[in-house]
């Protein structure tokens, strides 16, 4: 077989590395097209918060990599634990086997979620998460006598792209696109804003579809107080109190997604914990390993995993597997994460950088362009205003951000800001012009 000469990048520069990539990649969440006009970024290495291009151009990292790296590329910890691992054990199968990473991470997972969160079940991505909890949620009630084949799951949701994480989401386009391949899900309202009423009203909402059909549903799935993909919309931590109470009380289990909000990301290690409660299963993944490497967790309590624990019999048993399940590196890099959390008081440092976003945040109120911002601990968001899906705004702010060194993603009208924790306030300060100078430069409607 014929190599590329090329392939060894050796004297590459961006236009290059684009044209390479452009001949065999397809990339996710992208009409290709829009490459014929829009340059591709070849990134070569990362360091900290930032990434820099074949041609030596750097980009702050404001979106953390699709929200997945908490403490910088190429984090010296994280690197050495890897380094380290690969010395010794690179996977195997997790089937009749076990390794210490595995077993440590598990064992320090269960001690750092919600009390009563005693059994880890991996998976390689957050999608992969959601469908385990979707999967056991349902399998639990038939091995106890019930058969719920609905899921609930609130209105403006995102959980995935996979068909039952597709399923349990409330992105239209995708469900006009894959209708006919969706298991069967019902949608109650979120909270319109992140006021205490908005929380009540939805609960209320919610336990009336219960009164009506709590026999049929196995389980709600929600993303705590914030909605990604869902334009980071966020509301007020009691509709998790109200939603847990409601679920107890119709036999329902609650999920909790908090593949983008777990780790820090809402001011507490995991969002939940604002409201005080435990849910039936918690999905974790993306800044679990750092931002290094896949993986996945389903954590669940000792009533869902004592209903599948029996002599031998496959149809009680739980029926998924992975084939990398539980990898040895990708724990590697949680356990190196954890590590950071506990030396670093990290939760407590982002509460400092929190306020300071806060401060700068409040610019962008006065700007005719802004309908509204909004912030949950480390995460923030300047909704813009009457600009139609057509005019692709976000595309404006995102070329623009890369001028000026900033990596800027927009969820179409909503600018947002998630950076990995290592940010400085100099580094937030020049991200937050950017978007600033961005946004205030786009014609007003």
């Amino acid at each position: 077989m014929m190599l590329n000469k090329n392939c060894k990048g050796d004297g590459m520069d961006n236009q290059t590395m684009a044209r390479r990539d452009l001949e065999v990649v397809w990339h996710p969440c992208t009409q290709m097209k829009d490459h014929e006009f829009l340059p591709m970024i070849p990134i070569k290495r990362g360091t900290g918060v930032y990434l820099e291009d074949f041609d030596g151009n750097r980009y702050i990292d404001a979106v953390s990599s699709w929200w997945v790296n908490l403490f910088g590329h190429s984090n010296p910890s994280i690197n050495g634990a890897l380094k380290a691992q690969l010395d010794t054990l690179e996977h195997v199968i997790l089937a009749g086997f076990t390794h210490e990473q595995v077993v440590r991470l598990s064992e320090r997972l269960v001690a750092l979620t919600p009390e009563g969160l005693t059994r880890c079940f991996y998976a390689d991505n957050g999608s992969s998460a959601v469908e385990v909890a979707l999967k056991m949620s349902y399998h639990c009630h038939r091995n106890n006598g019930s058969e719920r084949p609905l899921f609930a799951s609130l209105t403006n949701s995102y959980h995935g792209e996979t068909i039952g994480a597709l399923s349990v989401g409330d992105v239209q386009l995708y469900k006009e696109t894959y209708e006919p391949l969706l298991i069967r899900s019902v949608q109650t309202p979120v909270p319109r804003d992140q006021s205490l009423e908005a929380a009540l009203e939805a609960a209320a909402a919610f336990e009336a579809l219960c009164a009506e059909r709590s026999g049929e549903i196995a389980a709600l799935i929600v993303e705590p107080l914030i909605q990604g993909a869902g334009s980071m919309h966020m509301y007020h931590p009691r509709f998790l109190s109200e939603a847990r109470r409601i679920c107890s009380e119709h036999g329902i289990h609650l999920i909790a997604d908090e593949i983008m909000t777990g780790f820090g990301r809402t001011g507490t290690m995991f969002g939940v914990e604002q409201a005080g409660v435990t849910p039936d299963f918690i999905c974790l993944s993306k800044g679990l390993t750092g931002g290094y490497l896949p993986l996945s967790v389903v954590l669940t309590t000792d009533a869902v995993y004592g209903a599948f624990y029996c002599d031998y019999g496959l149809y009680r048993a739980f029926l998924h597997s992975h084939s990398y399940t539980g990898n040895a590196l990708a724990c590697a890099a949680a356990n190196a994460t954890l590590d950071i959390f506990e030396a670093e008081n990290v939760i407590e440092a982002n509460r400092a950088k929190s306020a300071y976003i806060a401060e700068r945040l409040k610019a962008f109120e006065g700007l005719p362009q802004v309908a509204s911002v909004r912030q949950t601990g480390m995460v923030a968001a300047v909704e813009l205003q009457g600009y139609d899906p057509s005019e692709r705004i976000g595309l404006k702010v995102y070329e623009y951000g890369l001028e000026q060194g900033v990596l800027l993603r927009p969820l179409g009208h909503v600018v947002y800001f998630m950076p990995p924790y290592v940010i400085t306030e100099a580094e937030i300060d020049r991200m937050m012009e950017t978007a600033y100078n961005a946004i205030k430069a786009l014609p007003l409607k």
